[in-house]
């Protein structure tokens, strides 16, 4: 088990365990459009759903898991949290999903597979939360435009060298940046991850910023602590 200091996860049934990417986008997605609807592409333990939970006053807060024990863990760890009437998990891929929407939604976020090599291990389901190819970027934004609201907003985390490549597909759909954070590791390694926020009124003038995780090992930094001290227990 995973302790927050609001809520805990259980992730012994997941392929893909919490990590950093989706706390980081848990805590740092805006929700300044105060959303009402919220959708969690790819679910995985249900961490990102469960933090927008803890920080939204959304009522509805959807998400989507194709894996079955992932999508049942999901639903276990939504059932044992204190926002259980908030939280719903669908049983689905993305593209049955969308074949029939009912909704649209406010915010939709989604810490997507993205490991595009050609090397797969002989996990299955480890390699369908991790492989680009069980949820193309294509596919995921057409989803997003697909099901955002008017004024909603989108956001992913993604490797920072898929980041010119993602925001040539997104510009497709019209949809805008509003926000780009990117992420080190120390100050001293290369930008490894791109924060990306969207929506349907284009701008040109968003903010560009830089996230450094820690100074040395389990050093962390002013900026660090600040996104993620609502929910790391030590922060």
């Amino acid at each position: 088990m995973f302790s927050f200091k609001q809520f805990s996860i259980q992730q012994d049934r997941c392929a893909m365990k919490i990590g950093t990417d989706g706390v980081l986008l848990g805590a740092w997605t805006p929700i300044e459009n105060n959303p009402i609807s919220i959708l969690d592409i790819g679910a995985g333990t249900g961490v990102i759903a469960l933090m927008l939970a803890q920080r939204s006053n959304a009522e509805q807060i959807d998400a989507l898991e194709i894996d079955e024990e992932a999508y049942e863990q999901s639903v276990d760890n939504f059932e044992n949290s204190p926002w259980s009437d908030r939280l719903f998990c669908f049983h689905a891929g993305l593209d049955e999903f969308v074949e029939e929407p009912e909704d649209e939604y406010d915010l939709i976020v989604s810490n997507p597979p993205f490991y595009t090599d050609d090397y797969k291990s002989d996990n299955e389901q480890r390699d369908l939360a991790r492989f680009a190819d069980a949820m193309p970027f294509e596919d995921l934004i057409e989803a997003a435009d697909l099901l955002l609201s008017e004024n909603g907003i989108f956001t992913v985390i993604i490797p920072f060298k898929e980041e010119e490549n993602f925001l040539a597909l997104v510009k497709e759909y019209e949809l805008y940046p509003i926000k780009i954070t990117h992420v080190k590791g120390t100050p001293t390694t290369e930008i490894k991850r791109s924060l990306l926020a969207f929506s349907r009124e284009e701008s040109s003038n968003y903010p560009v910023d830089e996230l450094i995780i820690e100074t040395a090992r389990h050093i962390y930094t002013p900026e660090y602590v600040a996104l993620t001290k609502e929910f790391y227990m030590k922060m």
